[in-house]
């Protein structure tokens, strides 16, 4: 067991048990349904509206948004055309650029340019802004793009475990 990772989907992949009803634990699957309904129950957070988990639509088009404007600031820094191929080391720029951009704006903001356009929050668990230190974990680990697509059923990933956050809608 890791600290640095919480453990999640314990209950998806233990064997169902027979509740005594006689059907086998054919309701044992509906018992994890009726534990949380909705993302971010377990968590406290609401079903819908500001501060509930906010879905994979918004958090994508952030991201979008995000990329978009890192290729725009690489593009004013190097002289070139925003699609024309980078070469050698500033292949990284925009790469560098999003992890800078999104470390400094999620601790002082609360989310990077792309989550604040789309009213997407990133906050810790127990409420509040993320410290520099965890914005900069979190935004490295999105880099390196698996962490970003294991989640929970709380649709929080490993970045969000590592730093104990949510990315809420606002």
């Amino acid at each position: 067991m890791s600290c640095l990772f919480p453990p999640c989907y314990v209950a998806a992949v233990t064997a169902p048990t027979t509740s005594g009803s006689g059907n086998g634990g054919a309701d044992a699957g509906s018992e994890g349904s009726a534990e949380q309904e909705w993302p971010g129950q377990r968590l406290g957070l609401p079903e819908s509206g500001p501060g509930s988990v906010a879905g994979w639509g918004r958090r994508m088009l952030a991201l979008f948004i995000d990329w978009m404007l890192c290729l725009l600031v690489v593009s004013v820094i190097t002289g070139r055309r925003v699609w024309e191929p980078l070469l050698g080391w500033e292949r990284w720029l925009p790469l560098l650029t999003f992890a800078l951009e999104a470390t400094v704006l999620t601790a002082l903001l609360g989310g990077s340019a792309g989550q604040l356009i789309v009213r997407v929050g990133v906050r810790r668990l127990g409420g509040g802004l993320l410290d520099p230190w965890r914005a900069l974990i979190r935004a490295l680990l999105i880099c390196l793009v698996i962490p970003s697509v294991i989640y929970n059923r709380d649709q929080r990933g490993l970045h969000d475990l590592a730093t104990d956050s949510v990315a809420v809608r606002r």
